[in-house]
Formats: C-alpha cells, structure tokens, sequence
C-alpha cells in the first residue's frame, strides 16, 4: 500500500512550467483604442429603447431635458445629421423658439452647407413664420451667392406669396451675380408669364445672350441658348428674326448636337413658312428610310412604330396599321408577341381617340384577339382594353361579355379584378359573389381571392357568409400564402369581438404549425384581449412554446431563443406585474462557432455561425466533465495500482 501511494503522490506533483516572453508587445494598443472600436462596434447595431409612457407634465419635463441632453451630446461634434435632428424634435414639441436656436447654433460652424440653410427656411415656411422664412433666405444668399437652389426657392417662396414685385427684386440681386444661362432663362421666363413682354425684352438688351452667343456658340450648351433666343424673338412675333437666328445657329452648331434645334426650325417652318417645302425635304426622306426597313424586316415592329410616329395623316396611318398588324409572329411563343400585340393596342387607341371611329375601333379589337392563340397563351390587356372601350360606349352588355369570354377562354387574376371591380361599381352583388365563385374554382389555391371575397362579404354586413368563406379558404389542401389567409380569418375575429373565436383559431392553426411567429402572436393576442389574467394566459401561452421546443423540438435553438427575447420583452413591457426572472433563467448562452463548407470548385472554406447553449444543455455538459474527470482519475489510480 505504501508504494501505492508513493506512486501516486510521484505522479500528481505538479509540472515544472516555463516562464512565458513578458517583454512588451511591439504594437501597442492603449485603452483609448479599445473603448473606440467598441463604440465603433456598438453604433453598427441599432438599439431600440424601451417604450415609455408619459402621464404627467413632471415626466414629460423630465423626458424633455434627458432628450436634450443626449441631442447636445451627438451634436458637439458638428454632426449636421445630429443638429437636423435636433431641431425638428424641439419643432415637433412646438417649441419653435428652441428650434430656431438649434438652427441657429448649427450655423455658426456650418454656415457654408446650404442644406442646412434649406432645412431653416422650410421650417420658418412650413410653420408660417414668412418674415422670419424671408430672414433666412437673405442670410443664406449674401453668405452663399453662388448656390442657385437658394435663389430658386426664395423666389418661389415670394411667388407663392403673390409677392410678385419682390421676387423680381430678387432676380434683380441674383443677375448682378452674373449666374449661368440657366438663370437668366428663368428670370425671363417669370417676366412672360406675368405678361411683362417689356421687361423680357430689357433683360435681353443688357446683352446676355450676345455674350453668350460669342461665348459658347461652340458649347455643348449653345443650343439651349440658340432655341431660347429664337423662341423669343418668335413669342414678339419677330418671324424674320428668329429665322435668322435658327439659320445660324444650325451652321454654327454641329449637327450631331442639334437635334433639338433642328425640331424646332422645322417646327417653326411648318408653322410659318412653307409647309410643303418642308414636308418634301424632310418627311419625304424619312418615309423612304422608313419603307426600306419594313420592307427589309417586316417582322421589326419597332420599325413600324417608328414610321407611325412621322406620319400625320390619318388615313395613310390606317394603312400603315393594316399592313403592320398583316405581319403576324411566325412562331406561336408569347415573347415574340409582345411588340406585335402593341401594334393592335396602338391601332385601336388610334381609331377611337384620333379617328373617333367607334366601329372600326370595335371591329379592331375583335380582330386582335381572334388572333391571338388562347389555348396557349392570352393577353389580359387587350380584354381589358377592349372592356373599357364598350364601357365609355356605355355598352356594359358588350362588356360583360367580353370579359366572360375572358374568363371562359384565358381566366387570368386581373381579368377577374377588373370584372369583379365593375359589378362591384355598379352594385351587382350577385354578380360579385358569382364571379367570386367562379375566380376560386378556377384558382382554390389563391389567398388573396379567399380574402377578398370574404373582405366583401364583410363589407355587406354578412359576417356568417364571410366566416363560411375563411372555414372553407383554410381547409383548402394547397394554398399560395396560407400565413396571409390565417392572420385575415383571426384579424376578422377580433374585429368582431369574438375573442374565444380567435382562440381556437391560434389552437386549430398551431395543431397545423408549430411556427415562432404564430407562438409569439398568440401571446401578444393574450396580452392585449380585454379579459381578466391576461398576463397569466400569455406568459402561459409562451410556456407552451418554451417547452415544445425545448422537448419536441430542440434543433430548432434559434426560434428557441428568439422566443424567449420576444417574451422577456413582454415581461418588460408588462411592468410591476411582469416578472423578467422566470425568463432570465432560461436564456442561452450564445456561442460563435465555425463549420466547414464546400463550394461548387470543390474548394472548401469555414463559415461563422452562432449556436445557443441553454441551461440545460450547459449543466449537462458540466456533468459529463465530470463524469470523465472521475474515471480518467480511477483510471490512473487502477494503473497505478
């Protein structure tokens, strides 16, 4: 026995260790450094405080000067964010004179960022403080002269007022700045609306467009001023003038950036000059390009759209329509017939908006989609184009019609809207409830019909009609989105007061899904009903999920801890009556882990992913530590034995 102990007391002594390197790192990292990139770190997730009611003015007093101070606190800094924000929350409490001192005192460092003078003057306008808007806005444009949105918006300010003569003063100020074209535009353009034909003309006497044009007569900017110039003269009934002034412009200009002004020469050609001249020089020559391509490519339909949009006369559109339309999709797939369709749309919106030809509008529609292969695909636009065409008829018999057809044919979701919109217009409730019933033989699987046909139901007082749609909607085998369908039959029960409904239904949905969020919101029910205990009946209900995860179901740790968030917030939330130690004792522990993944290469890398270890678990890990500790210490004691 002696040597038995002897060897044992030899092989438990202690292990000499080696002294580790002490000497300093050498990288430093101070304390400084640590607490900032924890602050870095704590920014990046949004933390939300709990919610607070206030009841009295002295809490109110209270929450007022702990939000300022935290506001004072972002804002020393010269954050412009933090001072924004600042003064809209004193604005929003309607201590406008605290407001206007924010502002004020975000200014004095940041005097040169015109949003901030922008966010003073719509508070000053918003709250009707005009002098004071006015103010702001002279401060703003003696300090910054060169932003032109601080010009614009005073000036619409003044105009907005009807102070039309001190928005031209403004102008005034603004053009002794020399400002762009732009500017000098704008100021005319306010003097014509206002009828001021003379002091338009005095603006161009002080010859800013004479120095322009020396200017930047070869700027990508040239034609702005060319055609501003010449539609003056034009507006003075100065035909001559503004005639010379295109003819220039078009030979100073390179052609490549003169499309706009070309359009308006021919414009203003075919409005005063000769109108057949032009005709055969221009759109001459455009209807020859455009022959030669549909006659090259019949099948480019964007070719064909574009020789619709030269031509003028109506006749020869409805000619180049028949000869478009004559060129259907050689192959009956529905991505070829997209374009083509838009030929017929555009055909018929002609014919009636254009033509005012009611027949051959109907006869064009009727042609479309005799056309077009339902069997294998529909187009719902046109059915529905060519429904509200007979509608503004005043022809609903032609319409209902068409939109049967539709639904016979090629059922479609809008088509049963829109048919379903026009009952319901014209107070057809039978008609709805059919057409209900036809749209849900067609789809049983669609929520949103269930839901709207029981919304409509509801919205005629039938409660138990709408109910018998929600019992029939749910015990459908499929379902599209079933989460929207339940929430809708258990918002109509509360709706109704029917509040031991509502409870079965949460028991009849979780007898379907055991679901996180469906625990979590029957809770949240409980914890609202107007009844006796509610707090008892939801922290019971949260129970029920805390112990079907925890036996039933103990993968699903996430929804497990997420759980229990979601309850120790209600706890929270509940006050004196909550009692946050019942759920404290059963949070986990989180835990950063790694797992290996393999790509689609075949490479392999390691993901980061967050595990949870609850109480039990960790007492059972503890235990089975100590279960190996005891017999690793038997083990060496029998050996040494």
């Amino acid at each position: 026995m002696a040597k038995v102990f002897e060897g044992y007391r030899k092989d438990t002594l202690p292990r000499a260790t080696v002294v580790k390197n002490k000497s300093p790192a050498p990288v430093q990292i101070t304390a400084e450094q640590i607490l900032r990139e924890a602050r870095e770190r704590q920014e990046g997730s949004e933390i939300r405080p709990p919610k607070q009611q206030i009841t009295d003015s002295t809490e109110l007093s209270d929450y007022r000067l702990r939000r300022r101070k935290e506001f004072e606190d972002r804002s020393r800094d010269g954050n412009i964010q933090a001072w924004v924000r600042y003064a809209q929350w004193e604005e929003s409490h309607k201590d406008y004179a605290r407001a206007r001192s924010v502002w004020e005192r975000a200014l004095q460092g940041n005097y040169r960022n015109h949003a901030i003078w922008l966010k003073y003057a719509e508070f000053e306008m918003k709250n009707k403080f005009v002098n004071s808007a006015r103010n702001v806005w002279d401060r703003a444009v003696v300090l910054l002269p060169r932003i032109d949105q601080l010009w614009y918006k005073y000036i619409h300010m003044e105009e907005m007022l009807g102070n039309i003569a001190g928005a031209r003063q403004i102008f005034e100020r603004w053009m002794n700045w020399s400002p762009d074209q732009q500017a000098w535009l704008s100021f005319i353009k306010f003097q014509l609306r206002y009828n001021e034909i003379e002091r338009a003309r005095s603006i161009f006497h002080r010859n800013v467009y004479e120095l322009a044009t020396e200017k930047l007569g070869d700027d990508e900017e040239a034609e702005v001023l060319f055609v501003a110039f010449a539609e003056f003269e034009q507006g003075c009934k100065q035909l001559e003038r503004a005639r010379f002034i295109y003819k220039f412009a078009l030979d100073r200009i390179p052609k490549c950036r003169a499309k706009d002004l070309f359009n308006k020469f021919v414009a203003f050609e075919k409005q005063y000059g000769d109108k057949e001249g032009i005709e055969d020089s221009i759109v001459c020559k455009r209807r020859f390009q455009y022959e030669d391509d549909v006659r090259k490519n019949p099948f480019n339909y964007d070719s064909w759209f574009d020789y619709l949009r030269l031509e003028k006369n109506k006749y020869r559109i409805r000619d180049i329509y028949d000869r478009a339309v004559a060129n259907v999709p050689p192959a009956e797939e529905k991505r070829y017939w997209h374009r083509y369709i838009y030929l017929w749309i555009h055909y018929a919106l002609h014919e009636e908006t254009e033509a005012e030809d009611v027949e051959r509008t109907r006869s064009v529609y009727r042609e479309c989609l005799k056309l077009i292969p339902h069997t294998k695909f529909s187009f719902a636009k046109v059915w529905l184009l060519a429904a509200q065409f007979e509608i503004r008829q005043l022809n609903l018999a032609g319409a209902r019609q068409i939109l049967g057809n539709a639904i016979g044919k090629a059922p479609k979701d809008k088509i049963f809207k829109e048919y379903i919109g026009m009952e319901l217009q014209l107070g057809n409730v039978d008609r709805c409830r059919k057409l209900y019933q036809r749209y849900l033989e067609w789809s049983p699987e669609n929520c949103y019909a269930w839901r709207m046909f029981a919304e409509f139901e509801r919205s005629l007082a039938e409660t138990e009609r709408a109910r018998a749609i929600y019992e029939l909607a749910i015990s459908q085998p499929a379902l599209d989105t079933p989460e929207l369908l339940w929430k809708a039959f258990i918002d109509f029960e509360i709706s109704q007061g029917e509040l031991q409904r509502t409870r079965a239904l949460y028991e009849r949905l979780l007898d379907r899904t055991k679901h996180y969020k469906v625990w979590v919101s029957f809770a949240k029910f409980e914890a609202s009903a107007v009844t006796g205990h509610k707090v008892d009946c939801a922290r019971e209900i949260f129970d029920r999920a805390y112990t079907y995860y925890k036996d039933s179901a103990p993968e699903l740790k996430e929804d497990r801890a997420r759980l229990l968030e979601d309850w120790l917030n209600m706890e929270t939330s509940f006050g004196v009556l909550g009692d946050v130690t019942l759920v404290q004792s059963k949070l986990p522990k989180k835990l950063k882990k790694r797992k290996q993944i393999t790509r689609e290469d075949g490479s392999r890398e390691y993901e980061e992913y967050m595990d949870y270890l609850f109480p039990e678990e960790l007492q059972a890990t503890n235990l089975k530590i100590l279960e190996a500790a005891y017999k690793w210490k038997k083990q060496r004691v029998d050996d040494a034995s």
